[in-house]
């Protein structure tokens, strides 16, 4: 119910319905005001006769030479009726003629009835005009989109400080022509084609409509298999319905799509509907939604109805509450006395909260409010209706009667409450609408709530409406910032802002994305939570699993989770699919062949982000065959092939490890196939395997697979393909080294209109220069390293520059990778530096949201010569992709690609001495001198022993044992002479006594650690042939427990330190616990090794020697297993400390005779093999040739 212009129903032939469709050309910018009649303009007011509106005509000089009000506030207004609907342009302003009177700021407010006035805003939603600097020159704005309006209003913002408001006005445009038709809610408007026009590829229905109704049907199309397309007005929206079978009563069909907010507003609206192939786009003004629907709709039988060819009207006066400090005051009545008091009015408002309207009840002393709280309505303590917070009109009615008071909202669908408080009215009491006067402590209105900030129309007091045109003239109550004659709600959540699929939900002056449905956060949802590949969660020090990719950041595909393998230097990203096993393949004549589709777990825009950025991806594919060919080579058709490569695929006929187009499998590359010559194995009719891996990205993934020599008697075959799997980052590792300061790399211009998100790494020994730089006319965007611990984000979207700081408490220019992320959106802007907080400032609600660029993207430079960057930037990604800085930088003088230097930065990741290696691209850690493995030397080497278990790792011969001689210790093998030691292991036991650890050397010197009878750590060091045995407890107990122990040994010279977990003991000079005869612990020790060891070794060290590592993983190296060794983990790494650990102190004894503090505990280590878990082993015969481990 309401009306229709412009009704176009076309196709690209050009059948049109309406007559005189609107078509505005370049010459439509013609002068309007000077030809209008004097009662065409109006005014709020005038300083005097010669002020009056009528004067106000651009380079006139008649009165007083334009319009000023009487008084100069915000409450003014200026308004030009121009006859009939015209379409406008253009707008100039002049100041009044030989004053100091002009506006410097305005809005314009457009209308077909001149009431219901809509205010015009710029493409951005800002809303202020700029106006003049002085009275003579003139101003002229043109309208980015031309506005259709009969009525203009001009309402001063700011005017001439110095001078009062002052106006001449110019309004450029042209005529406007369309025809209308009026729906009463009962009609309806037929188009048919008498005759069927040929198929085409785009068919476009277009048309405008106005309503105060926020329901109907605007719009119905059958095709011509019985579907049918409806277009519904619900609720202030435009929803597109598709339905299949039109004999279907009860439902219009599945929902399209959703379009649109408020259109039930009584202002036009354009609707297009238009369909590309199987696409649909729907576009209500300037918001445009497309969806897949089967294109049926072509032919279109509808029945005409009553409609009526002129537009009728509907006038009502709407009043917009904008401020914090908006109030309407009315007052009483004399029929009040009576005892029967009735309200009611209509608002809308986005606002959970707010004060409606409140009065005093004098006679007894009381105060009554009416007011919203988390969007229902409540009267004191009794409350009606829900969700009133929506943008809709909803009713609300007071009533009271004597003793009885009701309260009535939405009369069709809402509720009612009752209670027996009456309202005792008087012709003094005053109604207060909105919220009260800012004058404080006022005895007539107090507003303990929010104010209400929305909408209210149809306000009727004892059922007489209020003339709300007479309270916007003064003569009728007051008000304060308030809109008469329009409502100015807007719906920020449409088009919505939040991306990704956040969830908008909005008050008056903000709106708030939900993000919690996606991976996304930040204040619109445009920022990814997660990294863009498992190389980066690898350089964040993070290990194998599953993580969350977002190979396009801030882009439109959604995150993945894919399995990260970073067991080894490269980080493989694993997609599986829905058959990855072996699978076998039975013969049958029946058959004529086996087709198998695999279906992966990521979508097809992410599998193909994933290869494109990957530098190398393989997937398996292998097939057992016994009398089934793959091939047919070398001559005949090929019997099995594979698709492969984006979308649908490409069929492919070569095999794992074969080139593509070869059409060959591995052995055919190789030439070593059973037969030769056929190009596979299988192809010889043997039973033979051809397998292979698969690596040119273009064929990848594998996406079906058939098999067609199957059905032959005694064919077999089994196949198996395999996860896809890719490694590397080529944009994480994408660097340019800038080496001199008037260096720079150049780019298209950056598109971040609303959203805009930068991410970079850099490196520098500068403490200042521009990262990067884009301009446009006015606006910009900029990031720059300030000083040393400053980085700066600033930009101008057209209200003025502002600037984002992050200052650090570490300097940035200490020539390791720092991170920067900006971000800026329609909401705030923000900066973050490395793991310091983030800086955010907040975007004005109503001002300037689009940046605006036009120049080029200076990278590491600047266009406005400003000083440069020295150092490299890496991984520079501007909204999700990544600029190829390296390529840029090959043909660019004065900067490099690439940037090595590395393991200033990430060399921390290598753990338990594993050291950091640069690589071109990136670095690795050799763990070749750590105990530990894996990709950060983090992995534990661990196995388990039982007492029938040793490891022998064999060292160079003695060279006193070849030559039968004694020798100084001193004079030979002095790359093994030790001034101390670093020893490390953790063990797992519930073995007491145990013997964990024995060391000898050639001149009957050693250490022994153990766990001794009392469940004590206890170390025991001999370092001198003469000299007695140390023992040194650790007070640590109850080490027999299960549980994980780690245990490190350091000395140097005669300090030896002790640590279990975190507790340290340091053994210092005539500290030791007891001295003890050679003879006594000899026969000890002989006899704990004897019993051998029970239980998990791990992380076995000695300096730069693993022998336990060496045994289970390099079994080339000179290591001897006896028993059974069995790899496995002790159950958690050397950082599991048990809490209860303490710290003690100890040192080697200073008795006559003594080592001298510098002598080597191993005095060149003249053993040849260090012992891991033995058995009955002599240990004094072992004393002569062996540097053990006993355990």
């Amino acid at each position: 119910k309401g009306d229709v212009v412009d009704i176009k129903l076309s196709t690209l032939d050009g059948i049109l319905l309406s007559t005189n469709p609107l078509f505005i050309s370049q010459a439509c910018d013609s002068p309007l005001v000077g030809s209008l009649p004097p009662p065409s303009f109006r005014s709020s007011s005038q300083l005097t006769s010669s002020h009056g509106p009528v004067f106000a005509k651009v380079n006139r000089r008649e009165g007083a030479g334009g319009w000023s009000p009487l008084v100069s506030d915000r409450y003014q207004w200026f308004e030009v009726d121009l006859g009939r609907r015209t379409c406008i342009t253009a707008v100039a302003t002049q100041g009044r003629y030989g004053s100091s009177d002009w506006l410097t700021a305005y809005l314009l407010m457009f209308s077909d009835t001149g009431h219901n006035w809509r205010q015009h805003r710029q493409e951005d939603s800002f809303g202020a005009f700029p106006g003049n600097s002085n009275a003579d020159s003139v101003v002229k704005y043109k309208l980015k989109q031309p506005v259709i309006a009969r009525y203009l209003r001009l309402i001063p913002l700011d005017w001439n400080p110095s001078g009062r408001i002052g106006l001449r006005l110019e309004i450029y445009g042209c005529r406007y022509t369309s025809d209308v038709a009026n729906f009463d809610g009962s009609s309806s408007l037929v188009y048919r084609r008498s005759a069927r026009p040929s198929w085409k590829a785009m068919e476009v229905v277009s048309l405008k409509f106005k309503t105060h109704k926020n329901s109907g049907t605007l719009l119905h199309a059958e095709g011509k298999r019985d579907d049918s397309l409806t277009l519904v007005l619900e609720k202030g929206r435009l929803l597109l319905y598709h339905q299949q079978g039109i004999k279907v009563i009860l439902s219009i069909g599945q929902l399209l799509l959703a379009v649109g907010s408020l259109l039930d507003d009584q202002h036009w609206h354009h609707v297009k509907l238009q369909r590309l192939s199987t696409h649909l786009n729907l576009t209500v003004d300037k918001n445009t939604r497309q969806v897949h629907t089967p294109a049926e709709l072509i032919h279109w039988d509808i029945n005409q109805g009553n409609v009526t060819f002129s537009c009728a009207e509907q006038v009502s006066v709407a009043v917009t509450f904008t401020h914090s400090q908006s109030f309407l005051q009315l007052p009483g009545l004399t029929s009040w006395s009576s005892g029967v008091v009735s309200m009611a009015l209509q608002f809308r408002t986005w606002n959970k909260a707010g004060l409606l309207l409140t009065f005093n009840l004098l006679q007894k002393g009381g105060t009554v409010w009416l007011y919203l709280s988390e969007g229902r309505l409540r009267l004191q303590i009794n409350k009606a209706g829900s969700g009133l917070n929506d943008g809709q009109w909803h009713y609300v009615e007071l009533n009271s009667r004597h003793d009885h008071l009701s309260i009535t909202v939405d009369t069709d669908e809402g509720a009612t409450a009752h209670t027996s408080i009456p309202l005792l009215l008087t012709t003094d009491s005053q109604l207060f609408f909105g919220g009260c006067p800012a004058q404080e402590g006022s005895p007539q209105c107090k507003n303990p709530f929010k104010v209400f900030q929305g909408c209210m129309r149809l306000l009727t007091v004892d059922n007489q409406p209020v003339d709300l045109i007479k309270v916007q003239q003064r003569l009728l109550g007051k008000y304060s910032h308030l809109q008469i004659d329009m409502c100015g709600i807007t719906d920020r959540c449409s088009p919505s802002r939040c991306e990704h699929g956040g969830r908008c939900t909005q008050s008056w002056s903000t709106f708030h994305c939900n993000c919690s449905n996606g991976g996304y956060r930040g204040a619109t949802c445009h920022s990814s939570k997660y990294e863009k590949s498992c190389e980066v969660y690898k350089h964040k020090g993070n290990t194998s699993g599953y993580y969350h990719i977002d190979v396009d950041g801030s882009g439109p595909i959604k995150p993945q989770l894919i399995y990260c393998n970073m067991t080894e230097d490269v980080s493989w990203m694993v997609i599986r699919h829905n058959n990855t096993e072996l699978t076998r393949v039975h013969s049958s004549p029946d058959r004529h062949g086996h087709l198998a589709h695999f279906d992966y777990a990521s979508e097809e825009e992410q599998l193909a982000a994933v290869i494109s950025q990957s530098e190398r991806c393989e997937q398996e594919l292998s097939y057992l065959c016994r009398k089934s060919r793959i091939l047919n080579t070398p001559e005949g058709a090929p019997l099995a092939w594979w698709v492969g490569g984006a979308g649908p695929g490409e069929i492919q006929t070569h095999w794992g490890g074969a080139l593509p187009g070869s059409r060959q499998c591995a052995c055919g590359l190789q030439d070593n196939c059973l037969d030769s010559n056929h190009y596979c194995n299988c192809d010889a009719d043997l039973e033979a395997n051809d397998s292979g891996l698969l690596t040119h990205k273009g064929s990848l993934p594998v996406r079906s697979l058939v098999l067609g020599d199957i059905q032959r008697e005694g064919s077999e075959a089994a196949y198996r393909v395999g996860p896809l799997r890719c490694h590397g980052d080529r944009n994480f590792w994408n660097a340019a080294f800038f080496d001199k300061e008037t260096s720079y790399l150049h780019f298209p211009t950056f598109h971040g209109e609303l959203s805009a998100d930068i991410a970079f790494l850099f490196k520098t020994k500068s403490s200042s220069g521009v990262f990067l730089e884009n301009l446009g006319i006015k606006d910009f965007i900029r990031i720059e390293l300030r000083s040393a611990s400053e980085v700066v984000f600033s930009f101008d979207v057209g209200n003025g520059p502002l600037e984002v700081r992050v200052e650090t408490s570490v300097r940035l220019n200490d020539n390791r990778w720092h991170s920067i992320r900006a971000e800026r959106n329609v909401k705030e802007a923000s900066l973050r530096v490395d793991g310091f907080p983030a800086a955010v400032h907040e975007a004005p609600a109503d001002g300037h949201t689009q940046l605006q660029l036009n120049s080029q993207l200076f990278i590491g430079g600047t266009a406005s010569r400003q000083k440069g960057f020295l150092g490299c930037i890496r991984s520079l990604q501007l909204n999700g992709v990544t600029l190829d800085l390296e390529e840029r930088a090959k043909v660019t003088p004065g900067v490099r690609p690439g940037c090595p230097g590395h393991c200033s930065s990430y060399g921390s990741l290598c753990q338990n001495q594993g050291r950091c290696v640069e690589r071109v691209i990136g670095f690795s850690c050799d763990c070749d001198q750590s105990a530990y493995t894996g990709a950060f030397c983090h992995e534990e080497v661990s196995a388990s022993f039982k007492s029938s278990t040793s490891v022998a790792y064999k060292f160079k011969e003695s060279y006193e044992a070849k030559r039968n001689i004694s020798t100084s210790p001193f004079s030979i093998y002095s790359d093994l002479t030790l001034r101390g030691e670093n020893i490390s292991l953790s063990f797992r036991t519930s073995q007491c006594p145990a013997l964990l650890l024995y060391v000898n050397s050639f001149h009957r010197e050693y250490l022994a650690l153990l766990i001794n009878k009392h469940n004590e750590l206890e170390l025991r060091y001999k370092l001198h042939g003469s000299r007695d045995v140390e023992v040194m407890g650790s007070g640590v107990t109850n080490l027999a427990d299960g549980l994980l122990h780690t245990v490190t040994i350091r000395r140097l010279a005669d300090a030896v330190t002790v640590q279990v977990h975190t507790r340290t003991t340091h053994f210092t000079p005539c500290v030791t616990d007891h001295h003890i005869q050679f003879e006594e612990v000899d026969a000890e020790l002989s006899s704990l090794a004897s019993l051998g060891f029970t239980g998990c070794l791990s992380g076995v060290c000695f300096n730069s020697i693993s022998p336990l590592k060496a045994a289970l993983l390099h079994p080339d190296s000179p290591v001897i297993v006896s028993g059974p060794l069995v790899q496995s983990s002790c159950g958690g790494s050397s950082t599991s400390a048990n809490p209860y650990t303490t710290e003690t102190t100890h040192s080697l004894s200073d008795q006559p005779g003594s080592v001298d503090p510098g002598q080597p505990l191993v005095n060149s280590i003249r053993s040849d093999s260090v012992l891991v878990g033995g058995n009955a082993i002599d240990i004094r015969r072992g004393m002569n040739n062996r540097f053990e481990y006993n355990t």
